[in-house]
This record gives structure tokens, sequence and C-alpha cells, in this order.
């Protein structure tokens, strides 16, 4: 999983289809929008129990310069 916000909208719209609005009206899309979120913090924290571990992400490209020139 990406780091910060950018993978929580990530996983909203890969898993939760979170673009897309259902219903017409402020209302109700604010309705859906909040119950997404409260579905993909369930998910999280049933990861979370479930002890699974985090993806790693791929070091940049200053970071494998600053390795290689260490090494």
């Amino acid at each position: 999983m990406l780091a910060g916000i950018e993978g929580t909208l990530s996983r909203g719209v890969r898993c939760f289809d979170l673009r897309r609005r259902r219903y017409l009206g402020l209302i109700k899309a604010y309705l859906q929008h909040v119950l997404i979120a409260a579905a993909m913090n369930l998910v999280r924290v049933a990861h979370w129990l479930a002890a699974e571990p985090l993806a790693q992400a791929r070091p940049s490209a200053f970071a494998r310069l600053h390795q290689a020139a260490a090494a």
C-alpha cells in the first residue's frame, strides 16, 4: 500500500468504487461517501487484527543512489 493519503484514495477507487456516485443529491452522496469511509476503516481494522504485513514500497531513485554510494 502506498504511504499517506495517496494510498487511501487509491484503495478507495480500486476496491470501493469511490469515483462513482450512485445517488442524486448532496445529502445522499455525502452519506454514500461516509459509508464507504467507514467500510474502508473496517477493512483496515480487519487486516490489522489478522496481522497481515504491509506491502513494501519501492525505494526512490535518490534512495537507491544513496545506498549505492554507501556500499
